[in-house]
């Protein structure tokens, strides 16, 4: 079957015969269920508030090649053994050893060369060669042929082909929610729980303040926010150094997609030392992207954790209560002024101040230079992609996500710098995460001003694939994004009215709880 652009397929969805295009959609009138002359799709609209169109689109078919099939992992070495291999790709030479145990054991492999698109740093090209055997009509057929492989000694996992990431004509469902915030007149604001130690779900979120609408922001691990975070002008996040996000002010109204990059320090003793990071665990830097010494690379590599057993990390109220653990740290007021220096982690933050915790090295350096009634003085610098200097005032928000997917207009995936394509000989996260389809989040802004939250929906077979990264990028271009950014996916997707959850999340319990989210609240 011939494939059709992603771009064009969206954009003949758009702009179908007999439809209003979705950028001119009228906010103002009643929800409306439309079936679109291209490709059979669908378009179904409301209007949650005046300003806000909530529209879902449903495009593509499921054909022949939609089948459920059989991977079979690759072992780390060439000459490694099958049973316990990890790895989704690898160099054909190993893919084709393993091709032939296959064969010799009474099974028919296929050998795939699996390509990635060209990104903004990074040239198209082959990422690896993957072995797969089986085709199936369902599930059911592809769990079965498992089972003997397992039981032959092979390391496999069962594959929809739909959602290898290359089909532009497979099933999707996006729903968009296009934000006129002049019409409008309310805000889109980043929140968080009650504390940023704890995940909350974006319905509870949207209940709690008011919201009209959500969707779910910043990836989160050890149940925490992961990334660069300003809220209020406040950093409450640690960035991770070079990755993409999105700056705005005046909730909303000014809309920028850049990268970050934060340097934080603190003068104890007439000593200026670098602050590894900012509420987070010391000695665990998820995502990568760090300073000062930071195992195996300083890089961001996208669910990476790195470490660094020498760390001095600054806690905030909004964190709530900061870990314990052998170390040292000061407690500081207010004013910056140190009511108590300590050679164990986890006091309690003071109302307004801060406490500044050290692990390895570090702790001897704080203990030695911190003292009682003396003032601790804290730099916060934040840059943008070109190096200048971000002001943070009261009225700045910056959430760091990645990667960027359009820039001035253009599709541009960041894709190295961001670290969704990992250093090294194993792409398998690079495969599975960035290539193939998934559950996407994104936000955007188009070229009249108006804001995009976007979620498409995945991982539901016949019904909605998901995106690449690729894919996302493009979809959010032929929506009329001049700027667009991802945001957390995969089970985090969701997107939310006042009403109810308006997706499909991927998770077979439903709503995740997240992060942070982005709210639409009203004036």
């Amino acid at each position: 079957m011939q494939r059709r652009p992603l771009l064009l397929l969206a954009a003949a969805v758009i702009l179908s015969a007999g439809s209003v295009p979705l950028a001119q959609a009228r906010p103002d009138g009643p929800a409306a269920s439309t079936r679109d002359a291209f490709h059979g799709a669908t378009r179904v609209t409301g209007t949650p508030a005046p300003g806000v169109t909530l529209t879902t689109l449903t495009y593509g078919q499921r054909d022949a090649d939609d089948v459920w099939t059989v991977q079979v992992n690759l072992p780390q070495r060439p000459d490694g053994p099958t049973a316990g291999a990890t790895l989704a790709l690898g160099p054909h030479g190993t893919a084709l050893r393993v091709a032939h145990a296959l064969r010799a054991a009474g099974f028919t492999p296929r050998v795939e060369r699996v390509t990635t698109p060209a990104y903004a740093d990074r040239r198209a090209g082959v990422l690896g060669w993957t072995v797969r055997t089986g085709r199936f009509a369902d599930e059911a057929g592809a769990t079965a042929l498992a089972g003997r492989l397992k039981a032959a000694g092979f390391a496999v996992r069962t594959r929809y082909t739909a959602q290898d990431g290359t089909d532009d004509d497979a099933p999707q469902r996006v729903h968009v929610l296009r934000i006129d915030l002049a019409a409008f007149g309310g805000r889109l604001e980043t929140e968080h729980g009650a504390t940023l130690k704890g995940t909350e779900k974006l319905t509870d979120l949207i209940g709690a303040t008011g919201a009209v609408a959500g969707i779910n922001g910043q990836w989160f691990y050890n149940s925490a926010p992961g990334g660069l975070y300003v809220k209020d002008g406040e950093l409450l996040g640690s960035a991770t150094q070079g990755r993409a996000g999105i700056r705005l002010e005046g909730g909303g109204r000014s809309f920028a997609v850049d990268t970050f990059t934060a340097r934080v320090t603190v003068t104890a003793g007439g000593e200026t030392a670098e602050v590894d990071g900012v509420n987070r665990l010391p000695g665990e830097v998820w995502n990568c992207g760090g300073v000062g010494g930071d195992l195996p690379t300083e890089r961001p590599q996208h669910d990476l954790k790195c470490t660094d057993p020498d760390e001095l990390v600054r806690f905030t109220p909004e964190w709530g209560a900061p870990p314990a653990g052998p170390g040292a740290e000061a407690v500081l007021d207010d004013r910056g002024r140190v009511t108590a220096v300590r050679s164990t982690r986890g006091a309690a933050v003071p109302p307004g101040g801060s406490t500044l915790q050290a692990i390895g090295d570090s702790a001897a350096w704080l203990l030695r230079t911190a003292r009682v009634g003396a003032t601790l003085a804290f730099d916060e610098r934040v840059r943008d992609g070109a190096g200048r200097p971000v002001a943070l005032g009261p009225d700045t928000t910056i959430l760091q996500v990645g990667p960027s997917l359009v820039r001035a207009g253009r599709v541009a995936v960041n894709a190295v710098a961001d670290g969704i394509v990992r250093e090294g000989a194993d792409q398998s996260f690079t495969y599975d995460w960035t290539v193939r389809a998934n559950p996407r989040s994104m936000i955007g802004r188009d070229a009249e001003g108006r804001l995009l939250l976007v979620v498409a929906d995945g991982r539901r077979p016949g019904v909605s694939e998901g995106l690449s990264i690729d894919g996302a990028a493009r979809l959010m271009r032929a929506l009329g994004a001049r700027e667009a950014l991802n945001l957390d996916g995969g089970g985090s997707s969701v997107l939310a009215t006042a009403a109810g959850v308006v997706n499909r999340p991927s998770d077979a319990a439903g709503e995740r709880s997240l992060g942070t989210g982005l709210l639409l609240l009203p004036r």
